[in-house]
């Protein structure tokens, strides 16, 4: 085996971590063959270290010269570009017996620990599957390659620049399995240092243009080799008549279960709507014992805040927490054309139902209108401040020739979501804890990526609604085990979704 790793400026690592990388490397029960660093030599090194600069030219290049010349059937390549890596001490012994043993296997990587400011993690990762197209996804920082399937993919492409592992992943991926070795305890293969990061939804806001731009154009090409990728136009249908007569333009559906606190906000910014052509129905999915009903009754018939002149306010009460149920039961109610999200704890802006509806005038081939979105923390004392730290959440990733492929390498589509109630109907509703993984989860994501397929995507770039953060948020301080939880679900409904698109090709 031939081990490669980086030799990282000062700026990113001191001589001592870069010695313990090395350290860890020597002290190898299987020793490898021959040990590659690139960049510059470093005082103290062991003779037995090749070093290959990359002071003129880009290091994928050399890379791929070095795996060229190998005779080697198996590459350890360590991602320690900013952080200190070490191995275990019999973590190639195992890496090589895994190869071995799994003669399919293109690429080998395995859980680890994470050791921030004294204190020593252990990393559990997910197993690959076809559906993992997040750039964003943790596979770890060292990766056993088989050779074979490193040449048979093209190496590293030297055109990337910011995206190179994310890429050599799907390509390996297509030439063979990519597994995982995992942990049960003290069973990690390496130890990583470096500061813990909390989790954010909004973390991918802070990636560059250019990488975001990379990722798509990576992910885009893994879809066309292996025949998922949806060419610009192709399959859309036109959008339906409704069939259930409807007399109202659109219905403002809102689940909710327990939030007596945040409902008022959501149906007073209904009220406050240019279109005024709407319903909105309310569907409490805590049972008739759920506090946020007495607050919905205030503002219908007999309510000390009812008005005539304002939109309707529909309640439903369901005693099953599910919430594509609650969304679905609401489709089904709906006396109008089209459904408008809005969560239970946000805001529409005044104009947004008719921005909503324009796009849908401007063109009967949209089928979904997805719009933008600011977000707003809520204080202590109840003041609601606009979030400094994220900008509008513009979604400009999606592009109408692109973005139903790059929607399966994004977090999501966007707010506020608002579809034709027939094509919902059609498409078969939204999903109701029966996609694997999911609990009351990405039921709206799974939906979008099926619409996509049949139907043009309208959006609206500007700011239509307000996500408002608060700790009793889905969003706020999610711990590691829901996060992998949430990427199990999203990332079946991917692997779904290449099927579905894959026989979609097929049949044309």
């Amino acid at each position: 085996m031939i081990v490669l790793f980086s030799l990282p400026d000062q700026q990113n690592q001191s001589n001592a971590d870069i010695q313990a990388t090395v350290d860890s490397i020597l002290a190898q029960s299987l020793q490898p063959s021959k040990i590659v660093a690139f960049g510059n030599f470093f005082n103290g090194a062991e003779s037995t270290i090749q070093f290959q600069s990359i002071e003129n030219t880009h290091s994928a290049n050399a890379m791929n010269q070095v795996i060229g010349q190998t005779e080697d059937p198996f590459i350890l390549l360590i991602d320690n570009q900013t952080s200190q890596v070490r191995l275990s001490t019999s973590a190639i012994d195992l890496f090589t017996l895994t190869m071995e043993r799994n003669p399919n296997a293109a690429m080998i990587y395995s859980d680890y620990n994470l050791e921030s400011d004294g204190e020593l993690q252990e990393i559990h990762l997910l197993h690959h599957h076809k559906g993992r197209l997040l750039d964003t996804q943790d596979y770890g920082r060292v990766f056993c390659i088989r050779k074979s399937a490193f040449q048979q993919c093209g190496g590293f492409d030297e055109t990337i620049q910011l995206n190179s592992l994310y890429d050599l992943r799907l390509r390996l991926s297509e030439q063979g399995k990519l597994i995982r070795i995992a942990n049960r305890y003290s069973g990690s293969l390496y130890t990583v240092t470096a500061q813990k990061e909390s989790a954010n939804v909004f973390d991918y806001l802070l990636k560059s243009k250019d990488s975001q731009l990379e990722a798509e154009l990576i992910c885009t090409n893994h879809l066309k080799r292996i025949g998922a990728y949806l060419a610009p136009g192709k399959f859309y249908q036109k959008r339906p008549s409704p069939k259930h007569n409807p007399h109202l333009k659109a219905t403002v559906i809102i689940p909710v279960n327990e939030r007596p606190e945040f409902i008022g906000t959501a149906l007073e910014s209904c009220f406050q709507q240019s279109e005024q052509n709407i319903e909105i129905i309310v569907v409490v999915n805590g049972g008739e014992m759920d506090s946020t009903i007495p607050e919905v009754k205030r503002y219908m018939a007999g309510g000390n805040k009812y008005d005539k002149d304002l939109p309707d306010v529909r309640l439903i009460v369901v005693d099953i927490n599910n919430i594509g149920f609650c969304l679905n039961t609401g489709v089904k109610a709906a006396q109008s054309e089209f459904y408008v999200q809005l969560d239970s704890d946000d805001r529409l802006k005044p104009n947004a139902v008719k921005e909503l509806m324009n796009v849908f005038d401007s063109d009967s081939a949209v089928g979904m209108v997805i719009g933008s979105y600011d977000v707003w923390e809520k204080q202590e004392d109840g003041r609601l401040l606009r979030s400094e730290e994220v900008p509008t959440v513009t979604h400009d990733e999606w592009t109408e020739e692109n973005g139903r492929n790059n929607l399966l390498r994004i977090g999501g589509g966007g707010a506020p979501r608002c579809m034709a109630i027939q094509v919902i109907k059609n498409i078969g509703y939204f999903g109701m804890n029966d996609d694997p993984y999911s609990r009351n989860y990405a039921e709206d994501y799974e939906l979008v990526m099926r619409i996509s397929e049949k139907y043009k995507i309208g959006r609206i770039y500007t700011a239509i609604y307000d996500v408002i953060r608060h700790p009793g948020g889905t969003d706020h301080s999610i711990d590691q085990s829901t996060i992998d939880r949430n990427d199990e679900a999203k990332d079946h409904m991917r692997l779904v979704a290449i099927q579905r698109r894959k026989a979609l090709n097929k049949s044309s």
